[in-house]
């Protein structure tokens, strides 16, 4: 079992982000011709470091949402889902809050 926290966008109380950095996102279906990129739960969300080495997991919720803390720097956010992978690469350069759609397809 995962030991993160329930997935949302709002930040847990208390969390100080003169002091943290926080990557969050939402996870999404590529818009196909009849679609609007629709939220997608259940995802594996995968943080990657600067080198493409594993970091950390945790699962989307059903509102595809998903939250890392981590260290400064860059990193990637990759996404598994039986309907596809996707990845986005993100740099945080100092505490605060980050914010990334990682889509699917």
């Amino acid at each position: 079992m995962c030991g993160a926290g329930q997935q949302t966008l709002e930040l847990p109380p208390g969390t100080d982000l003169s002091r943290h950095t926080v990557l969050a996102g939402t996870v999404l279906i590529d818009p196909g011709p009849n679609d609007a990129g629709q939220t997608l739960g259940g995802a594996f969300v995968r943080l990657l470091d600067g080198t493409g080495e594993f970091t950390a997991e945790v699962v989307s919720s059903a509102s595809g949402a998903f939250r890392f803390f981590a260290a400064p720097g860059d990193w990637t956010i990759r996404a598994l889902h039986p309907l596809g992978t996707g990845e986005t690469p993100l740099s945080a350069p100092g505490p605060g809050l980050f914010s990334v759609e990682v889509t699917v397809s």
